[in-house]
Order: structure tokens, then sequence, then C-alpha cells
């Protein structure tokens, strides 16, 4: 059956949203520029891009319903549905997966009562696993409102979640402390987040994603972790290895022993299990 026209919304949220919108609409010297934004906007307003957000943007920007469809939904970041206060994504990709990811998203599901992409009973969490968050020097990674939590565990993850659900403050590893999925939409659409000590809290680059960068410049942080072949006549076990001050290759991890936790390899930033590994 085809659908009525969207329902407009009331008076006193349309001219606020417009005022909005026109700000947003300002910063682009093409209008239709804004509509990865304006999107954003009428999400904060609702929870979820409904069709009378995007006949909002239609409007506002001068397209077709048609062209915002086709934009809302083939980005992920947009919410077609009604979801929870916090979105919490489990990365499921190779890295994570095998760090414990897969772990932790079937425990999430069993310990919330729902599926991919379900909300809990209570509105407040909505549980997806996702491909990537872009941070696998930090697998296995949870995000809550695309906020990072770091070297996960079930446990950490059962816990972080409870938190959530009981409204108890949550931090992440990385960035400000958590607001709601409305609030985040509202800081993605541009316009600041007015919470005291939140901007500042946002920080920069975790130190593990920083390595890269320090090789760039020519230091060397970390010592070899595969060391090379022996030298010709010397034994194996007694080959130093380069950069190691003449340290034997036994005293290194070969490169198929299992890796550390990541947050073992960085003790100046504990983000994840406390113990070391073998412990």
């Amino acid at each position: 059956m085809p659908q009525l026209p969207a329902p407009d919304y009331p008076p006193e949220v349309r001219a606020r949203l417009e005022a909005d919108a026109a700000e947003i609409i300002s910063r682009y010297p093409g209008a239709r520029s804004a509509l990865l934004p304006l999107l954003h906007l009428v999400q904060s307003e609702e929870g979820h891009v409904t069709r009378t957000g995007m006949a909002f943007c239609a409007q506002q920007l001068g397209l077709t319903t048609a062209e915002v469809n086709a934009v809302a939904t083939f980005y992920t970041m947009y919410r077609r549905k009604p979801s929870g206060d916090y979105q919490v994504g489990v990365c499921t990709n190779t890295l994570c997966a095998v760090m414990g990811g897969d772990a932790i998203f079937e425990t999430l599901q069993e310990h919330l009562g729902v599926g991919n992409d379900e909300t809990t009973e209570d509105g407040k969490v909505t549980l997806e696993h996702i491909e990537c968050n872009a941070a696998c020097d930090f697998a296995p990674v949870v995000m809550v409102n695309w906020e990072f939590f770091d070297n996960q565990t079930p446990e950490s993850a059962v816990r972080l979640v409870d938190d959530l659900r009981a409204g108890r403050e949550v931090e992440p590893t990385r960035g400000a402390p958590v607001c709601t999925f409305k609030e985040t939409a509202r800081i993605l659409a541009g316009f600041p987040d007015q919470r005291e000590g939140a901007v500042a809290a946002s920080g920069g680059a975790g130190p593990a994603s920083l390595v890269g960068l320090r090789y760039a410049k020519g230091e060397n942080p970390h010592p070899r972790v595969v060391h090379p072949r022996p030298v010709s006549g010397q034994p194996e076990d007694d080959a130093p290895a380069p950069g190691t001050g003449g340290q034997s290759p036994s005293a290194h991890p070969s490169s198929h022993d299992a890796p550390q936790e990541t947050s073992a390899s960085d003790l100046a930033h504990p983000a994840g299990p406390a113990a070391e590994e073998g412990e």
C-alpha cells in the first residue's frame, strides 16, 4: 500500500529545527552539501531518521525525498527505526574477532536478551555487531555512541552495559564521557558539546596508534619482536638480534607466539585486563 505523506513536526519543533538547519546550511557554499549534518540534526530530535525528518531535510535543501532517502539508507550511522539511548557496537571484523570480539558479542546477546540490531526492553541499549572500528591496535574494541572502549573482554563488556542501563556515568578509554545517542547526533550535526570539560576530555590518538608515527620520525620505541635468522656458524639459541644489546633470541617472543594483551604492551595507559600474560 502506498504510504501517506509524512506528518509534519509540531510548529514549535519545526521552528527550532529550521533555525538550526539555517545555521548548518550557511556553512556550505552549496546547500545540498549540508545533507549529512541535517540528517544528524533530525536524528537528534527523535533518535532515528523518520519519514518526517527526511521530508524536512528535502524541504530545507530543495531535494526530493528519494534523494534524501538514498543517502539516509546508505550510511549505517543513521538509524532507520527506534533504538536505544546507547548504541553498543561490537567489532567482529577479523582482528577483533580473533582477539575476542565474537565472544564479547555472543556474551552480550545472552546477557541482554537481544539479537543483532535489537534493543533491550528498557530502551537503554541497542546491540549491534559492526565491521570495523578502525582501532585494530586496541582489539577487541567496543563502541558506545561512537566512543571507544579498548581491549575489552566479555566480563568488562557486561559491566559496561550494566552501568549504562543503571544510569551510571561511563567514561571511554579515549574521548569524552558518553552521552545519549540523541546528544551524540546533535554534536555530529556540528553543534558544540556543551557539557563542562567534555571537549578537553576528547584527547587525541591512543599511544598504540602513534607507534607508526614514531617509526616514521626515525625513532625506535619498541625492541624487535621477530628476530632474524642466526648468524652462520652460530647456534640458533645464542644468535643475538640486532638492536637488542646482544640479548639472545630466546628472551624475545617468537613470531608465532600468542601476542600479549594490548594493554600489557603499554603499561603507562592500561585499558584492559590488569593481569599480565600468563597469569
